[in-house]
């Protein structure tokens, strides 16, 4: 009598494998996955703050409002003039150069070291 002896023949895998999520069609990894690690956009802290207000505001310096050659100065003269953007409320003059003609700011602010250039000058701002 023949007996038949089964053996067990061990298979490789194939070289490409084809049942993970990359083999389907449309099966892919959202931008920034990591494998289930915690991704690097979310580890690392969040800095700084830009504030939606700041395009209404405006600086100037103390040479553009000498270039200016006006005895008095508000928002509306310095939008016409260019020297700010028209979506201003805000504007404030800040030391940067020098003036030596009178000015009288009407509705515009000032850093401490350029009232006192101005008010030296002669100037006022108010």
């Amino acid at each position: 009598m023949l007996a038949v002896v089964s053996v067990r023949v061990w298979v490789k895998p194939p070289a490409v494998v084809t049942k993970v999520k990359k083999s389907r069609s449309g099966g892919y990894h959202k931008v920034g996955f990591e494998g289930g690690q915690m991704p690097l956009q979310r580890r690392l802290p969040k800095r700084g703050f830009k504030s939606h207000l700041l395009k209404y505001n405006a600086e100037i310096t103390l040479t553009a409002l000498a270039r200016l050659d006006l005895a008095e100065v508000d928002v509306l003269t310095l939008k016409q003039a260019g020297l700010v953007s028209q979506l201003a409320k805000v504007v404030k003059v800040i030391k940067s150069g020098e003036i030596a003609k009178a000015v009288k700011l009407t509705g515009i602010g000032a850093t401490a070291g350029a009232k006192a250039a101005i008010e030296a000058a002669g100037g006022s701002v108010a």
